[in-house]
């Protein structure tokens, strides 16, 4: 017989965070699993002590991982979270509450999220809605996006109010190493899209980037430091890519 709700984490190299992801999902959950990327630290011995089970399986692209692991785990509902987040005890309730529902297929789910120590307000970053909360015969990923996956539902979705919390970046190393793999992603993404760059692109994409977020998304609400995310995310969305497919330059040194 399935189970009603399976939490999965998604992990590679998360020691540090691994057992407090674990912690907030203990309890409430039918079974929390940790999807592992063949980490190289503790990880795997650290979830199996705070009661999850661990699938290992190579990392490949994130929408794969996902989709691998809807593919294997006999739930009815599935509850994807990575190791960085922390589930609430209100955002707890609401999912048993809307495990129940008959119509839905997905739910989205908030996240505030925490980008070196400074919750932030603005910028695209709150509620930064993620399909999370999966019926597992009704969705699927799409597997073309190997970064910021696609869930493809049959049936309706539905949001929660309650907020998953995203404890993303520490610090600023953490922070620069994740935007260069995602800046190489897009790239690639462009580049299958047939986008073909003019030298001009190196100027007004980054100038656009950093209009969106910092003016259209309101990262001025988070003052400085939200300006200094507006300036690295329009350095690593809006310049870097269109740097990368104007020269050439693009390689396959993305993979996570």
């Amino acid at each position: 017989m399935p189970l009603r709700l399976t939490a999965v984490i998604l992990t590679k190299n998360e020691a540090e965070n691994i057992a407090h992801c674990i912690a907030a999902l203990k309890g409430w959950t039918d079974e929390v699993v940790v999807w592992d990327s063949c980490s190289r630290d503790d990880t795997r011995r650290v979830a199996q002590d705070a009661g999850a089970r661990v699938i290992a399986r190579p990392f490949d692209d994130y929408g794969r991982q996902r989709q691998a692991a809807l593919d294997s785990i006999n739930s009815e509902w599935i509850l994807f979270v990575d190791a960085d987040e922390r589930a609430t005890p209100a955002l707890a309730q609401e999912v048993l509450e809307a495990c129940r529902d008959t119509r839905r297929a997905g739910f989205w789910v908030p996240r505030r999220n925490f980008i070196v120590g400074r919750e932030m307000q603005g910028g695209g970053f709150f509620p930064d809605y993620q399909l999370r909360l999966l019926r597992r015969r009704s969705a699927r990923y799409d597997l073309r996006r190997e970064v910021h996956e696609i869930v493809i539902l049959d049936g309706e979705d539905g949001i929660l109010a309650e907020p998953l919390l995203h404890y993303n970046y520490a610090n600023w190393a953490q922070f620069h190493h994740k935007q260069r793999i995602y800046a190489h992603y897009e790239a690639r993404i462009l580049k299958e899209q047939g986008v073909r760059p003019r030298p001009h692109n190196l100027v007004l994409q980054p100038l656009r980037e950093l209009r969106r977020r910092f003016v259209t998304l309101k990262g001025w609400r988070d003052g400085l430091h939200g300006l200094r995310i507006a300036l690295l995310l329009a350095w690593y969305y809006g310049f870097i890519p269109y740097w990368l497919l104007l020269g050439n330059r693009l390689t396959g040194e993305s993979r996570g």
